[in-house]
């Protein structure tokens, strides 16, 4: 008596295996929704062709079910993920625009004198009883020491009136600066944090909206700490 043996005819082969075509053509070929509709062929085909002495392994089948289903599941988180990510790299990018013509707070330690007048700041991890900021010229030469006493934890604003540890009056320009900061004899961490006027913003990049800020340079829209 003849017998039906396990086989996949050629078409259905090309069909789950079809040849390179052009990017629109293979985006759709790949989707999750296609290669379901492939599996679920070749799955049914194989069960109406199987040999009845020797039937399909009913675990192998609710195996390859399930390697199915966890793919098709990951195809559509990350499509759901890149949607939720072009929504808010948009949002980011209008509310960036907003930041144009005002004074943020950004992580650095370069400080632009203008009129006798600049502005950096300080983030610390707790509060410290003791605060000190070192301002440099651009020769690295130390023009002035600024007490600040007790800050909070955080991030905080400090303005510079541009006299140096002499009484002189510093000339206009960059300036660098470092900051210490401790509670008696117990050091707090503490990060400089520069001061600088948002000229405009670029979008589309991988990390989001970038903001321009003169002499500071392109800065992460998610970096700001304080608007001013």
């Amino acid at each position: 008596m003849a017998t039906t043996i396990n086989s996949v005819s050629p078409a259905l082969l090309n069909t789950m295996n079809p040849q390179p075509a052009s990017t629109s053509s293979s985006s759709a070929a790949d989707s999750a929704t296609a290669l379901q509709n492939r599996f679920m062929t070749m799955l049914l085909t194989q069960m109406k062709n199987q040999d009845p002495l020797n039937p399909m392994d009913n675990a192998q089948v609710t195996s390859q079910m399930a390697q199915l289903s966890t793919v098709s599941g990951i195809g559509q988180m990350n499509t759901t993920l890149s949607s939720l990510m072009g929504s808010l790299q948009s949002s980011q990018s209008m509310q960036a625009v907003n930041l144009i013509g005002k004074s943020v707070v950004v992580p650095g330690n370069s400080i632009t004198l203008s009129s006798g007048a600049g502005q950096f700041g300080v983030n610390l991890t707790t509060a410290a009883a003791n605060v000190q900021a070192v301002i440099k010229n651009s020769a690295g030469a130390v023009v002035d020491t600024m007490n600040l006493g007790s800050l909070p934890a955080g991030a905080s604003a400090i303005n510079w009136n541009g006299l140096t540890s002499t009484g002189a009056t510093a000339p206009d320009g960059q300036y660098t600066f470092s900051i210490t900061a401790a509670n008696g004899s117990t050091p707090v961490t503490a990060a400089a944090l520069s001061v600088g006027l948002v000229s405009s913003v670029a979008t589309g990049g991988t990390n989001g909206a970038q903001l321009n800020i003169p002499n500071l340079g392109p800065i992460n829209y998610s970096d700001v700490l304080q608007i001013l």
